[in-house]
């Protein structure tokens, strides 16, 4: 059951938790840039956000059936969508697939994106406060 908050909300706080995950996988893209054999990953933001406000079509997805099983979830617990291997422009000789340039301009975006969402939820929460308030 969806909260009055969460409808008022939308999307966007499920794009600000993606957003905050997708940029820890760009951060361990960058700092593993010369480690031999590391191999990038990156998210597709369209489909995991669409998976996590319900409007994604069911595909086959792993899960734990045993409590001992490791679940996919991120550094901060939350839980972890697909991940994808991203495909390199030039590889190297010691496989790995990290373009550092690329890596950084990704980083760079994403990094903007969270702050026009953190900005947007902002501006939606002083609404809410304007309207509790009457001012």
């Amino acid at each position: 059951m969806t909260s009055a908050i969460d409808k008022h909300l939308g999307v966007h706080a499920q794009a600000l938790t993606l957003r905050s995950q997708r940029t820890e996988l760009l951060a361990a893209n960058l700092a593993n840039a010369d480690t031999p054999g590391f191999r990038a990953r990156d998210i597709d933001f369209k489909s995991a956000l669409a998976q996590a406000s319900g409007n994604a079509q069911q595909g086959v997805r792993l899960q734990t059936t045993n409590a001992a099983h490791i679940g996919p979830k991120m550094a901060n617990g939350s839980p972890a969508p697909e991940l994808k291997y991203r495909t390199p422009l030039a590889p190297s000789l010691d496989g790995n697939t990290v373009d550092a340039q690329l890596e950084q301009a990704q980083f760079a975006e994403n990094t903007v994106r969270y702050q026009a969402t953190l900005q947007f939820l902002n501006s939606k929460f002083r609404g809410l406060m304007t309207a509790i308030t009457g001012q």
